[in-house]
């Protein structure tokens, strides 16, 4: 089984986001985010893989194959077309925290705003420290 490509590194952060977001809004956001993440986390931001931004961390093995390793427990990338926030467990339980959230878009792992300004600021944080919450408790 090939090891997992996204791992924990070395790598600056603000060196990161000020090398891959232009001087307007995504860098800012990023920025903020960085400070919103580690607020609700007590965690340092540390890259994971080369675009991933995350706080903490906790083991998985996944129930559906024999994949295992290390993950954050809440994290960000700012990507061209929008910011992935790994803020989500995907629990059927969690899904009415995303009520009240504002505009975004929802995959897999992920969700992906434009700005920050399109979503509720409160509702976010519930949403990192229930996953928070949830990541610790399994």
């Amino acid at each position: 089984m090939a090891g997992l490509k996204t791992t924990q590194t070395a790598a600056n952060v603000s060196d990161f986001i000020n090398r891959v977001t232009d001087e307007g809004q995504k860098r800012k956001d990023s920025f903020e985010l960085l400070r919103l993440m580690q607020a609700c986390s007590g965690h340092e931001a540390k890259m994971w893989g080369e675009s991933i931004i995350g706080f903490g961390s906790y083991h998985y093995k996944s129930q559906r194959s024999r994949q295992e390793g290390d993950w954050p427990l809440i994290g960000f990338s700012p990507r061209k077309a929008a910011i992935s926030l790994y803020v989500f467990t995907g629990a059927p339980e969690h899904e009415k925290l995303l009520e009240g959230l504002g505009q975004y878009k929802r995959g897999a792992a992920c969700i992906y705003i434009k700005k920050l300004a399109d979503i509720n600021l409160e509702v976010l944080n519930t949403l990192m420290k229930t996953t928070i919450d949830y990541l610790r408790s399994g």
